[in-house]
């Protein structure tokens, strides 16, 4: 997530979908009549969804998975409905926190980013400021504490800022925002692995299925999505409705 309030383009989000394989999912649409308006991946087994735009209000909200105090399984809520809330409201969603398992929330658009922590037991909020930051399952690590936040935080702090939300293909409009976001090359097995795959018990693999890019700006929302992290050429925009192209 990289903030610049006085860039052309100042919210740019990557993100990056981990996810056991056999879950069955779809591709970013318009899939939820009670939220007209936003796009995002569909989770097919609950419903929801990791990552929700709002177009129209120059809105993202993702969702993380936390560490803390998992809900009672009599209770427990599906947390892919909170993006969706967010995205719609621009805040965290008014619901009882004690049916969810432990999360990260952000929420971003032109007057800001917010996280929001809950580890079961208590919420707590965080205005992001200036700069690149990078959220993993353990929230914010320093670059010397994660060797994935090590590795890729500084490259794409460097890495050049589009300067404009326009039309065009991935590559050309995201330069080496595209490359890093597609994993910059570093094997699933490294430590330092964006995209990972590993074997989770017996016959069940754990791996980052989709990652996606969102730009936000005045003139526009830009959505690229790749369903396919193994394969790079997959990447493609996703179609955005005529109010929210600016």
């Amino acid at each position: 997530m990289s903030v610049e309030p006085d860039a052309e383009v100042p919210v740019l989000l990557a993100g990056v979908r981990d996810e056991f394989v056999a879950r069955p999912w779809m591709s970013p649409g318009a899939y939820w009549p009670e939220h007209p308006g936003l796009i995002g991946g569909r989770d097919l087994l609950a419903g929801g969804t990791w990552l929700a735009v709002n177009p129209a209000a120059r809105r993202v909200a993702a969702l993380l998975n936390g560490q803390g105090r998992p809900a009672g399984l009599d209770v427990r809520l599906t947390r892919g409905d909170l993006p969706l809330l967010a995205a719609d409201a621009g805040e965290m969603p008014h619901v009882d926190l004690s049916r969810y398992d432990p999360f990260y929330l952000v929420v971003a658009g032109l007057d800001g980013v917010r996280l929001w922590t809950w580890n079961g037991e208590r919420i707590a909020e965080e205005k992001l400021p200036r700069g690149l930051h990078v959220i993993v399952n353990a929230g914010m690590p320093g670059e010397d504490e994660n060797a994935r936040v090590g590795y890729f935080r500084p490259r794409f702090a460097r890495a050049a800022r589009p300067e404009r939300v326009t039309g065009g293909a991935p590559d050309r409009f995201w330069g080496d925002w595209l490359e890093l976001a597609s994993g910059d090359g570093v094997p699933a097995d490294d430590p330092r692995a964006l995209l990972v795959r590993h074997e989770v018990g017996e016959r069940r693999v754990y791996a980052s299925l989709s990652v996606t890019l969102v730009a936000l700006a005045e003139n526009g929302v830009r959505y690229d999505f790749l369903p396919f992290p193994e394969d790079p050429r997959t990447w493609h925009t996703v179609e955005i409705p005529a109010e929210g192209r600016g």
